[in-house]
């Protein structure tokens, strides 16, 4: 019998479908827009503001008891919850400031199909990470191991052919690491970075600890690998004599699609640890292989959130923490009913990003979190857009993951590659991923919230216009996202700098920390550990 993917590759040449269409007469870039429907989202901002003047609020009208709460329901939260579960503790109460939990997991569906609002792949893991196989084993991503003791990955969530392309002056090149017109010492320069990765990836500390690993937790603590933290990646490459353009643009793109940030502003050992710390293995699955969903990672989000049975509410903010003599005091704020409730925890686990803990720290002493200041946190635009047709230039067909030489966003996902009719004509979702790096974050940030809807429609559509001119007519919706905090960027010092670590440290055994802010690097795999070192904090393990 034919597997999915094995049918995908065979055929992805022959099935263009209606939707690979050539430009129609008269579909010129700057077409009106008239024809387009959609609105400006994006996270409760005005919720999340509620925390920088709690004295509008209305009084508490009853008071809960719970063992341990957890403030933020992202992924580092929903982990701690369901080991907390899983392991006799089950009274825990979780709050979320979003009407829908994950994090940057987000997700939306409309008529056409589901799609992601941020997180969309997790890459086949290290078969050392036992607690993340265990979990998605239990999700049917894993559904089994080969004799020889490798995993056997779900094929429908294994991603499928075509995965990724590179449009270079107008032809699409397989795969995102440029080949068209290299020169010579061009390709040479390729050759040994990545040369150099795959000495990086066997790489041992003379603690025997592997140089680059996920969790980063469990890397080596040699001064050999550690002192790249102290520099940029892009003064890095320019010592080692990485200088060729393509190589450049490639490693930055790398960067501003995992860090958001460049090159220039996260640290050398972070820019390495992109590519030596991918180190999955699978019985039907290469390294290179990632697991996705229509949806994106938010598949992984519910499965978090079913695998345990204790409460989560959604639309609630947490603020006004206090010690008491028995824990921890919390008020906590619903949103729809606009009522106040006083929450007595023996324990709380703050799983929000750290300028939140801050605030919500203000009455507590004895903490040791980064200030806000110290974290790079870019803006990010995502655009979900529904399409007719997206006309092609020459080369590979459509697939997963669509990028554009020297392009500013980071290129769209095609939220219908896990479907078997994946090319049968109908209209599709893709998913543009655009970081707002061109200015320091604040200034970014400010500028994004004030940008109206009417004026970003015109700059996604012109963006998509260099990947398919005269696809503007095709464009049926385009739901446009800001995030005003994007993932945590692993700026020079943070990742083995002495502040992560004591970022992370409970407080007086009652206040405890998870997120991937704590780990600098914020990736599915970190925020599940996350929850689970802060879960086993708590029980004392």
């Amino acid at each position: 019998m034919t597997s999915r993917r094995s049918f995908l590759r065979q055929s992805s040449a022959a099935l263009t479908g209606a939707l690979l269409l050539p430009a129609l007469p008269g579909c010129q870039p700057g077409a009106g827009l008239g024809h387009i429907t959609g609105r400006l989202l994006g996270a409760n901002a005005a919720a999340g503001h509620v925390l920088r003047d709690t004295s509008r609020l209305p009084a508490p009208t009853h008071t809960r008891e719970v063992e341990v709460l957890i403030v933020g329901g992202g992924v580092a939260g929903l982990s701690a919850r369901r080991w907390l579960h899983r392991h006799g503790q089950t009274n825990t109460l979780l709050v979320e400031l979003e009407n829908q939990p994950g994090g940057n997991a987000a997700a939306g569906r409309n008529a056409t199909s589901a799609y992601p609002w941020g997180a969309h792949y997790l890459p086949v893991p290290d078969v050392r990470n036992a607690e993340l196989l265990e979990f998605l084993a239990e999700t049917g991503t894993l559904t089994g191991f080969a004799p020889g003791g490798l995993p056997i990955y779900n094929d429908y969530h294994l991603c499928h052919d075509p995965e990724e392309r590179l449009n270079i002056s107008g032809h699409w090149q397989e795969g995102l690491v440029p080949g068209l017109g290299l020169n010579p010492a061009e390709q040479e320069q390729f050759a040994r970075f990545f040369q150099l990765i795959e000495t990086l990836k066997t790489a041992r500390g003379a603690d025997g600890r592997d140089a680059f690993r996920i969790p980063l937790d469990q890397a080596s603590t040699d001064a050999e690998y550690r002192q790249l933290d102290q520099l940029s990646f892009a003064d890095y490459l320019t010592r080692e004599k990485f200088t060729a353009p393509a190589l450049r643009w490639y490693l930055d793109y790398a960067c501003r699609d995992d860090y958001g940030a460049t090159a220039a502003q996260v640290s050398a050992w972070a820019g390495l640890h992109y590519f030596a710390s991918r180190k999955g293995q699978a019985h039907n699955a290469t390294g290179a292989d990632v697991l996705t969903w229509p949806e994106g990672n938010q598949f992984l989000v519910r499965q978090l959130r079913q695998q345990a049975l204790a409460p989560l509410e959604t639309g609630t903010v947490a603020y006004d923490l206090r010690e008491t003599a028995t824990g921890v005091e919390v008020l906590t704020y619903d949103v729809a009913t606009r009522q106040s409730t006083r929450v007595l925890a023996r324990q709380v686990l703050l799983a929000t990003p750290q300028h939140v803990a801050t605030r919500l720290l203000a009455r507590v002493p004895g903490h040791a979190l980064l200030p806000p200041a110290a974290l790079h946190h870019a803006p990010w635009l995502i655009a979900n857009l529904t399409v007719e047709a997206l006309p092609q230039g020459p080369g590979r067909p459509l697939s997963w993951d669509n990028v554009r030489y020297g392009s500013q966003s980071l290129g769209y996902i095609n939220a219908s590659q896990q479907l078997l009719a994946q090319d049968s004509g109908a209209a599709k979702v893709i998913t543009l991923y655009w970081p707002l790096t061109d200015e320091a974050p604040g200034p970014a940030r400010r500028r994004a919230y004030q940008t109206p809807y009417a004026d970003w429609l015109p700059r996604v559509v012109a963006e998509l216009e260099t990947y398919h001119p005269g696809v503007t007519p095709y464009i049926r919706e385009a739901d446009i996202w800001v995030w005003g905090h994007g993932m945590v960027a692993p700026t020079p010092g943070l990742l083995w700098g002495a502040a992560r670590q004591a970022a992370m440290r409970p407080v007086r055994n009652r206040i405890f920390f998870a997120h991937t802010d704590f780990s600098g690097i914020s990736i599915f795999e970190e925020g599940f550990y996350q929850g689970i070192r802060a879960a086993r904090e708590i029980l004392g393990k």
